[in-house]
Parts: C-alpha cells; structure tokens; sequence
C-alpha cells in the first residue's frame, strides 16, 4: 500500500483538501447525530405495532438498502455527486418527521423507504468525492488517515446521541426528539453543500445505466479490482451486523440494566480508536493485513465466550480491529479503481456488504437461538480467519507465480 506522506506535507495542504476535510468532518457528525436512533423501537412499541410489523419493517428499510444501493452509486458517476449527498438527508428527514407528526404503521413504512433511499444515495458517493478531490490536490495517500477520522466522528457523534436522547425525551418526548433529528438532518444537507467538486458529470439519459454496465466491466476484467471489491465485504459485513446483538453480549455478562451502557461505551470507544489509527496502518502488507484480522477475530472469540465484563475490553479490541480493516480495505478499493465507475464500484461493494450483514442477521439469530448469545459471538469470528487465510494463500501463489517467471526469464532457451 501506499506509503503515508510526512506530517509536514499535511500542514500545507492545499485550501481546497482543507475545506473538502473540514466538510466532511462536519458531515459526519450530523449523519450521525440523531437522538430517534436509541428511542425509535419504543415509539414503534407505544404506537401499537407487534413484535412482528417492527421485524417487517426492518427488513423494508434493508431491503431498500439493496435495490437501491449499486443504480444510485452509477447515478453518482453519471450526475454531481455533491447533489446526491444534500439530497440523501432531506429525504431522511422527511421519514423521521412523518414518525412523529403521523405515527402509524404505513408512515413508519413511508419513513423507512425514505431513509433507505436517502442512505443508499449518500454510499459510494461520498467515497468516490473525497477520493478524487484528494488524489486531485496531491493528497490520495491522505485518504484513509482523513476517513478513519470522519469514521470515529460518526461514533462519538452516535454516542453522544444517545446519551442526550433520555434527557432531551424526558422533557419533550418523541416530538422533541423527533423535530432534533429532523433539525440534525436539515443541518447534514446544509453543510453538504460546501463539498468542493471539480468533476464535471456527463450529461445523457442512458448515461447512468452505461456507467453501471462500464463499472461492473472493470471489476470483470481487473482482477486486483475484483479482490479489492470482495475483501470489502468479507471485512465489513460480520461485525457490522454484530454491533446490534452487543447490547445482549453485555447483558449476558450478569450485570445490571443500567450499567449496559457503560460497557457498549467501552465497546465503541475500541472502534473508534480504530478508525483513528488508519493514516498509520496503510502502510500494513498483506500479511499484516491478514494478521489484524486473525488477532480480532481471536479477541472476538475469547471476549465473546468469557462471559464476564472485564473480557468485554477484548471484544472492544475486536471492533477497533475490524473498524481499522474496513478502513483500510475502501483506501484499498478506491486506490484500484478509476474516477469514471468510482462509486458504482463502491456501491457495489456496499451492497455486498448489506447482502452479507442480512446473512449474519440470520445465522446470529439461528447461532444464539441454539448456544446463546457468547457461542454466536465467538462463532462470528470464524469468517474473519477464514479471510485471513484466503489473503495470506493469495498472496504466497502470486509470490511463487513471480518467482517462476524470473526463473524463466533466467535460464537458457
């Protein structure tokens, strides 16, 4: 991988690469700062839906999530990605104030559409962004340090979220609540607008669909696109399915209601210094990659099966392992493909990454419903060493298959 430029090349970055990275810390902030986040099951509970339509409606949102997810990464090519990313919000907004203005289960549909669409507009186009408009200020090898950060702001902005939600609904209830996230959405599109973008989108009808089909040809072709656009997946999928069955892990370690919080905020605190050590980890080889997610997958292991709350700091240790690999596995895409299908192919690798978080949602359940929540944790690892694996025999078949090129070139005809 690439290697990480010096600090002082950072300190005169050009104002453009300024301005594209204090928008994009703000941003994450404001996607992230939603106080219905920890309180919208219960107003779903009060409204009078059975355990049954909130399952349904979960599977409506993730569902969205899939159709939608690779057309509006092509869309992203064809049109200004900076539009899509002030339109993603304000469609989100929309739902969350039809929850609290109109609560039913047809609104809670409506809303979870709008959401779905507004979150798939703003994946692969929000890479694809903030790549080329670093790699056309000099800075590429500044992207996975500069989205590590905006990452680990996302997670102080959820957590901080949470714990005002209890406040801030103790004094005005769902609709203070509500009209708060609204605002935070409004907020996230507003600053969306201060994206820079030098890319000049091709106009055409046909053109997103051309994009899509010439994206999907490259990763055909190109087989270290390929691998890249898998390992997104295969890093990304598992543990961010898991991050909603924590709670039930830390619950299952004995301790009392009140304290569960605490240990998610132990939790979340690993993944954030994850993402924050990602401008150092670039430079990890392969082995080194692969060696990241054997040593989570076997804290994850452990921590999960230990049962007790100090062994919680191991399955922290975990979540900042694979936070750091999903890092590093986008810089590894993104440095692989082109501007022209930037995020459709991102897009695409978000999807793999929503069919597989489906997958784990349902061998999670089939797992804890068996052996418990412990059993289904450690077992999560196992897809991790099973990568590792697959990264480690890759890359000693393309060190022999070089190897046995030299020897040709060297011995007589």
């Amino acid at each position: 991988m690439t290697v990480s430029p010096p600090p002082e090349r950072a300190a005169t970055a050009p104002a453009g690469t300024r301005r594209l990275v204090r928008t994009l810390y703000a941003s994450a902030f404001c996607d992230e700062f939603v106080l219905l986040y920890p309180v919208y099951a219960l107003l779903f509970s009060d409204t009078g839906l059975s355990v049954w339509q909130t399952a349904s409606l979960f599977a409506l949102w993730s569902l969205t999530g899939v159709l939608l997810e690779v057309p509006s990464g092509a869309w992203a090519d064809a049109v200004s990605r900076r539009l899509l990313l002030v339109v993603g919000p304000l469609l989100t907004a929309a739902g969350f104030a039809l929850w609290v203005l109109v609560p039913s289960y047809g609104a809670f549909a409506l809303g979870f559409l709008l959401w779905g669409a507004g979150g798939a507009l703003g994946s692969g186009a929000l890479e694809a962004l903030v790549y080329d408009e670093l790699e056309r200020a000099g800075a590429a090898d500044h992207y996975a340090r500069v989205m590590g950060r905006a990452r680990a702001i996302g997670i102080a902005a959820t957590m901080s979220a949470m714990g005002l939600a209890g406040p801030v609904f103790a004094w005005g209830g769902y609709d203070a609540v509500g009209a708060a996230s609204v605002l935070a959405c409004l907020t996230a599109a507003a600053v969306a607008t201060r994206f820079p973008e030098h890319r000049t989108p091709s106009d055409g009808g046909e053109r997103w669909s051309a994009t899509l089909r010439a994206g999907l040809a490259d990763a055909r072709a190109d087989r270290s696109v390929r691998g890249a656009l898998l390992l997104v997946p295969a890093v990304t999928a598992v543990w961010g399915a898991l991050d909603e069955y924590t709670p039930l892990l830390a619950s299952d370690t004995g301790v009392a209601p009140e304290t569960v919080p605490w240990l998610l905020l132990v939790i979340w605190t690993g993944a954030t210094a994850g993402s924050l050590l990602a401008g150092a980890a670039q430079r990890l080889s392969s082995n080194g990659f692969a060696a990241l997610l054997t040593g989570s997958a076997l804290a994850l292991a452990v921590g999960g099966l230990a049962g007790t709350p100090a062994a919680l700091v191991l399955v922290a240790l975990a979540f900042g392992g694979f936070q750091l690999a999903t890092v590093l596995a986008d810089a590894r895409l993104q440095q692989r493909i082109d501007d022209t299908g930037r995020a459709t192919l991102t897009s695409v690798a978000g999807l793999g990454t929503e069919l597989g978080n489906l997958a784990t949602y349902g061998a999670y359940a089939a797992a804890a419903t068996a052996w418990g929540h412990r059993t289904a944790f450690a077992l999560s690892a196992v897809p991790y060493v099973l990568t590792a694996l697959l990264l480690a025999g890759a890359l000693r078949a393309a060190t022999g298959a070089a190897r046995a090129r030299r020897r040709s070139r060297r011995s007589p005809s």
